[in-house]
C-alpha cells in the first residue's frame, strides 16, 4: 500500500511542470496541491502524505518521512550493457541463459536494470515484463523508461521495450498460463542491508519489501518454461529453502540461484 499521495510542482513551476503535474494526477487519480512556496517536507508533514513533485524535466517521489527522493535513472544498466556489448561476462545473463526471442518476467522490477539487460538479449522478437507492487514506483519507472532522454544505444531501445505492470508478483503469476515465460526472475529486497548500495537508499524507502514465500515459488515454477532465477544476499536462506542451485560470487554481496524446469 502507498498510503495517501499528492502531487505538487517544483518551487518555480513552468508550463511543462504544470502539464506533468496534471498528467500524474489523471493517471494515478490523486490530488494536486499548489506549492505556494512551501518545502516538499512541509507539504508532506501538513498532509501526512507522500508527495510526487513534477519538476521541469522529471518526477521526484518523496515518501512520507523519507530524507531523499526517488527518481528514475537507468542506474547500473548503462555500463553493464556496454560490457555485454563488448562480449564481457555478465553474471545475470550467464545464469538466465536467455536467447533471442525468449520471454522474461521480472517479478521485482525496481529500477529495471536487470530487465534492461534481458531486453538487450531477447531482442525485439522477445518479451520483457516487469512487475512493481507499489503503484507510485510503477508509475515513476514506467514513465521514466518511456521518456528518459539518452542517446546511448542500445540503452534507450532496451528501456522502451520493457512492459511495466503495477501488480503483486503472486497475484500476477496466478493469472498466467503454465509455461508462459521462459525465465521467471525474482530479486526481493535484500534481507540484509548492503552498505555499498547507497544509490538504492531512496528505492528502499519507497518500494515494497517482499519476502519470498512457498506460494510465490510454486507459482513461479508453474509459469516458468525453462528456469526460475533468484538474486539474493549471500546470507539468504532462500537458496537452500527453495532448492536453488547457488552460483556463488566471491567478491559480491549477492549470489544468484537457479531452479531448472525438468
Amino acid at each position: 500500500m502507498c498510503g495517501v499521495t499528492v502531487v505538487t510542482t517544483a518551487g518555480r513551476p513552468d508550463a511543462l511542470s504544470e502539464k506533468l503535474a496534471q498528467f500524474v494526477c489523471e493517471v494515478l487519480q490523486i490530488e494536486f496541491i499548489p506549492r505556494q512556496k512551501r518545502s516538499v517536507m512541509t507539504i508532506s508533514h501538513e498532509l501526512q502524505a507522500n508527495v510526487i513533485v513534477a519538476g521541469k524535466n522529471r518526477y521526484e517521489y518523496y515518501v512520507k518521512g523519507a530524507n531523499a527522493p526517488f527518481f528514475f535513472h537507468p542506474n547500473s544498466a548503462a555500463f553493464r550493457l556496454k560490457r555485454v556489448a563488448r562480449g564481457e561476462m555478465e553474471p545475470l545473463l550467464e545464469v538466465c541463459q536467455l536467447t533471442k526471442g525468449d520471454s522474461f518476467l521480472d517479478c521485482t522490477l525496481g529500477m529495471g536494470a536487470d530487465s534492461m539487460l534481458a531486453a538487450f538479449v531477447v531482442g525485439e522478437q522477445g518479451k520483457v515484463v516487469g512487475l512493481e507492487a507499489n503503484r507510485n514506483i510503477a508509475f515513476m519507472v514506467k514513465h521514466g523508461m518511456q521518456t528518459y532522454d539518452t542517446a546511448k544505444l542500445p540503452l534507450t531501445a532496451c528501456m522502451r521495450q520493457i512492459k511495466v505492470v503495477h501488480a503483486e508478483a503472486i497475484e500476477f503469476l496466478r493469472q498466467q498460463p503454465a509455461c508462459s515465460f521462459d525465465v521467471v526472475y525474482m530479486d526481493p529486497m535484500f534481507e540484509e542491508t548492503i552498505e555499498e548500495a547507497n544509490n538504492f537508499a531512496a528505492l528502499r524507502q519507497a518500494g515494497s519489501h517482499l519476502a519470498l514465500t512457498s506460494e510465490w515459488m510454486q507459482e513461479a515454477l508453474r509459469v516458468a518454461k525453462k528456469r526460475v532465477v533468484l538474486k539474493a544476499h549471500y546470507q539468504s536462506p532462500y537458496f537452500e529453502q527453495y532448492g536453488f542451485q547457488r552460483f556463488a560470487r566471491q567478491t559480491a554481496k549477492f549470489h544468484y540461484g537457479v531452479v531448472e524446469k525438468t
